[in-house]
This record gives C-alpha cells, sequence and structure tokens, in this order.
C-alpha cells in the first residue's frame, strides 16, 4: 500500500505532471493546482538531454515524444567567423541508454500537452486559477489555501511551481534565484535544411551562439551575452545584429528574425536548496527546490528525474517517514548540486575569460554522472 492515498501538486509543468502521472497510475488520488487560467500554448523550444527521454519512456509517451521532436546524437562545433566554419562534429553520450538518441529537441507547449493529456488519462486533475496564498500542515496532512477562498486537504503536497514557488516561500525555505551575469535570446523560427542537430560557436559578439532543432519545420536559435537591461519590443534588430558575425545556418536563420519571430531575452539564473527539500509533509521538486542556466542542457532532465524518485518512493513505501524524505534527500540533492555547480561553472568561465578551462572534462563528468538512472 502507497504512503499515501490522495496527493495535491502546484504546478502543471513538466516536474508536476511527471509526479502526477507516475502516481495516479499507481491508484492514487492526485489534484494539480494550477495559477494559469488555461493550459499554456505559447513557449519557445527545449533541448532534452538522453536521461529526460529515459523518463518519457517510462511514462509511455517516448513514441509521442519523438514524433512531436527532432532527434540528433552529435554536436557540431563551428568557428566564430563569416563562413561559420565547421570545426568538428562530436558523437554525444547517450546519457538515456544506447537505444535512445543523445538529445532532443521540441517546441516545450508540444511537450507539455503530451505529458498534460497522460497525466488525465492516468486519472489526474487539474484544476486552474489556483493560485497557493498560504500552506499549513498539521501532521498527518497538509491544508492549501488558494487566492479564491479554497482550502483543500491532501495527505502530501508536492511544490513544483517554478523560480519563484509560492509553494517554497509558504513552507519557510527562504531561498531565490540570483542572476549569474549572463542573459539569453531565444528566437522560435522556420529551420533550415542543414539545421540537423545543436551548433555550437564560442566567440565572436556573444559568449554562444547555438541553435536547436525542433520539428521538421521548426527550430530555435539562441545567443548568450553578458547580461543586460533589453528592450524586448526592439529584439528582432538586436538579435540580428548580434548574429550578424556568425556564418552557415546563421545567414537563414537571421532572415528570419523578424518581427513575426518569437524572440523572448532573459537573464540566467541560479539556485539550490542545499538540504531536504521537505518541511513535514510537503516537498518541493524542479525548478522550486534547484536551478541553472542551461549549460549543460540538463534542468529540464533533472526536474523529471526528481519527479520519477519521489513518485518511486512514496509509492513503495507504507507511510511518509524521515527515512523517505532521507532517502529522498541521498538520491536528489548531489546529483541535482553537481549539475547546478557544473552549469554555472561552465559559464563563469566565459564570463572571466578563462581560455584553458577544461570545458569536455566538466561535460563528460556530468553525462556520464546522469548516464546512470537517478
Amino acid at each position: 500500500m502507497a504512503a499515501v492515498r490522495n496527493v495535491g501538486i502546484v504546478g502543471a509543468g513538466a516536474a508536476g505532471l511527471t509526479a502526477a502521472i507516475l502516481l495516479a497510475d499507481a491508484g492514487i488520488q492526485v489534484e494539480i493546482l494550477e495559477k494559469a487560467e488555461t493550459p499554456q500554448t505559447v513557449g519557445s523550444g527545449i533541448t532534452l538531454q538522453g536521461n529526460a527521454l529515459r523518463i518519457f519512456r517510462q511514462l509511455g509517451i517516448w513514441e509521442q515524444i519523438a514524433a512531436k521532436g527532432y532527434a540528433f546524437s552529435t554536436l557540431g562545433l563551428r568557428a566564430p567567423d563569416p563562413a561559420g566554419t565547421l570545426i568538428a562534429v562530436l558523437e554525444d553520450m547517450r546519457t538515456g541508454g544506447e537505444d535512445l538518441p543523445a538529445t532532443l529537441g521540441m517546441y516545450r507547449p508540444d511537450m507539455t500537452a503530451i505529458l498534460r493529456e497522460r497525466a488525465e488519462q492516468a486519472g489526474a486533475r487539474i484544476s486552474y486559477g489556483k493560485t497557493v496564498t498560504a500552506v499549513t500542515d498539521d501532521g498527518g496532512s497538509v491544508t492549501v489555501s488558494t487566492a479564491d477562498g479554497d482550502n483543500v486537504r491532501y495527505d502530501l503536497l508536492i511544490g513544483a511551481d517554478g523560480l519563484h514557488s509560492a509553494v517554497r516561500k509558504a513552507i519557510g525555505i527562504d531561498v531565490e534565484p540570483v542572476s549569474t551575469g549572463m542573459g539569453i535570446w531565444r528566437a522560435f523560427v522556420e529551420r533550415p535544411e542543414d539545421v540537423v542537430r545543436t551548433d555550437l560557436t564560442y566567440g565572436g559578439p556573444c559568449f554562444i551562439a547555438g541553435y536547436c532543432p525542433t520539428g521538421p519545420d521548426t527550430m530555435y536559435a539562441y545567443l548568450v551575452e553578458k547580461a543586460q537591461e533589453r528592450n524586448h519590443e526592439d529584439g528582432p534588430r538586436i538579435m540580428a545584429g548580434l548574429a550578424a558575425a556568425y556564418g552557415g545556418p546563421w545567414n537563414e536563420i537571421r532572415a528570419n528574425l523578424d518581427h513575426s519571430a518569437r524572440i523572448n531575452y532573459t537573464r540566467f539564473t541560479t539556485h539550490l536548496v542545499d538540504g531536504p527539500w521537505n518541511r513535514g509533509r510537503t516537498v518541493i521538486i524542479g525548478d522550486a527546490a534547484h536551478s541553472c542556466p542551461p549549460t549543460i542542457a540538463q534542468g529540464a532532465a533533472m526536474a523529471l528525474e526528481d519527479a520519477a524518485v519521489l513518485a518511486e518512493l512514496l509509492i513503495q513505501a507504507d507511510q511518509v517517514t524521515e527515512t523517505l524524505w532521507k532517502e529522498f534527500t541521498d538520491r536528489r540533492l548531489e546529483r541535482a548540486k553537481a549539475v547546478v555547480n557544473g552549469s554555472v561553472q561552465l559559464g563563469q568561465w566565459m564570463l572571466d575569460g578563462v581560455r584553458d578551462a577544461d570545458v569536455p572534462g566538466l561535460i563528460h563528468s556530468v553525462s556520464s554522472m546522469v548516464k546512470e538512472p537517478a
């Protein structure tokens, strides 16, 4: 018998939906509280490494994900010159196993829609327009209060509500994301025929110029620079100007950076709750517990792994005990910390202009770690 009979989850993103699927499949009653009024249908691309794909296979949705995304198993390196000279094509480590591709790019709303449909099929209920205002733990259950006046009781509450988690604040964890000093322009555009994998260019006017195919006709391109105040409305002009130094596929990408393109600018941030992620019967996972720059593209995978490990422990245990929380911490904290620290370190090396940094060694170390199931 599972440790809980009904679970509340705050946040209908990848982590929350993954936990919901696994718990509902085990016969546990699940309700997701989502602050948005309707399912989110707008976004950009996402890069998913093999260990994330392994979780999708566990959920039984890998075929749907593969059909919507664009899979590849190599990484290209290009020179910051007008020709966009291809320097090398490297085989990527297949961190999800040899029977899965190393990487898959896809449109983030498509990924979320597949997870959402699977969660609803499993029996999870999603309640929209629910903003959490308070969390009260009486030792045997958790009551969640929302801005619309509802008070709902659960055996256990999972906060999967992102970077600025209301649940994290409500349970007294005083940790917030901080800037790493970098900012990123992202554009979701048409895919040129010769974009068949992620290619990265280091140097030029930006720290990194890169792109990732997300489907037969789509991709997202990104430019990483020093964090600064930027006018989003002027995004097409700014991004096209920065991209002018890069050749190869960037010539066609740049031509698509007009006002019809979906372009946004965000700052890289990081945080880590360096200790147990629970307070009583409330626990945070995913971006609520840890975040990092996408320099290793492991953020989504870490969130999915958090959800899968937590669900496994709750399903296998007879009751919620300190032993359960210790095992969850032991399996997740150091792994997430290694990804966060490595991702931040890569960015800091670029900010500091370190030329002899062991970037391949760091990436190989993280990839080798995540190749082992969580």
